[in-house]
């Protein structure tokens, strides 16, 4: 079983902090965590520290065990066309951006 981080950029609507941030802990970041091979996540805040360009406001990583992080992908799109998951209009859907990486184990 693979070991794999998912990595979210993300940001709210303008003016929407409060509402997003709402949404995101209280619902978003538990339905996230209900998928089979997400075992936990973490949130953050960005700050104004940065080299390179500016990222969104918001990241969240999710830790996945899995065979093929593909299957937890596939279940986050079954389970937001179904219905299953309550979105927020607060979130700037369209600005979003997620990567899956996989861990690597370093020799020591």
């Amino acid at each position: 079983m693979g070991k794999y981080v998912m990595v979210v950029q993300s940001r709210p609507k303008p003016g929407r902090d409060a509402e997003y941030n709402v949404w995101y802990d209280s619902t978003h970041f538990r339905d996230v965590c209900a998928i089979p091979g997400v075992t936990g996540g973490r949130r953050f805040a960005a700050t104004p520290l940065m080299i390179g360009g500016e990222g969104l406001g918001y990241l969240s990583i999710f830790e996945i065990e899995a065979d093929d992080p593909a299957t937890v992908v596939a279940e986050m799109g079954r389970r937001s066309q179904d219905g299953t998951w309550q979105s927020s209009d607060a979130l700037d859907g369209a600005a979003s951006v997620l990567w899956i990486y996989q861990q690597h184990e370093i020799a020591g």
